[in-house]
């Protein structure tokens, strides 16, 4: 019975390579190109998945705009002060007041946007266990997903995020 060969080491073997389950055994050459292609699949949908959620939070934040437009002409005109949390700190004993910033999100998109975030995460840490297969031709595959993806999908910017210092940089999810 053929074993799953586990390398801890930049390798490039192809037959009795097993890609992160034991369930996923490379016995042949071409079940490698597929396994592959596969894996160039998962990065291109891993760069869908950010343009996705991009997508949604502008939409949910447009709407919330609106809503909150439509709400402030119906109001009677007095702005209500915003009403500072206060929150007991866990081993310290004081007390802390938080501002709250930003507009609260509906419940069905923030577990929308929480569950697309959950899928995301999953397929970054999925694509860094594969690359940690130290496997050349795996790793070839996942910078290759993830290039194709970002072509794909990248194909325009926003100068004024991109300038902020606001923004994520890079890192697994």
């Amino acid at each position: 019975m053929p074993m799953c060969s586990m390398n801890m080491l930049w390798n490039t073997q192809i037959v009795d390579t097993c890609i992160v389950f034991r369930s996923w055994h490379i016995s042949t050459n071409t079940a490698f190109v597929i396994s592959c292609l596969a894996i160039v699949a998962l990065g291109v949908l891993y760069e869908y998945l950010r343009v996705f959620q991009k997508l949604i939070d502008t939409r949910i934040a447009l709407s919330l705009v609106k809503d909150k437009r439509s709400r402030s002409r119906s109001s009677s005109g007095r702005n209500s002060p915003e009403i500072p949390l206060e929150e007991e700190g866990l081993l310290s004993g004081r007390v802390f007041k938080a501002k709250v910033t930003g507009v609260p999100v509906p419940l069905p998109s923030r577990i929308f946007r929480a569950v697309l975030y959950g899928i995301s995460v999953f397929l970054s840490f999925f694509l860094m266990l594969v690359f940690m297969t130290y496997n050349a031709y795996l790793i070839l595959s996942v910078v290759l997903g993830a290039a194709l993806g970002h072509f794909i999908f990248g194909d325009s910017v926003d100068p004024d995020s991109i300038l902020s210092t606001d923004g994520k940089g890079m890192a697994c999810h």
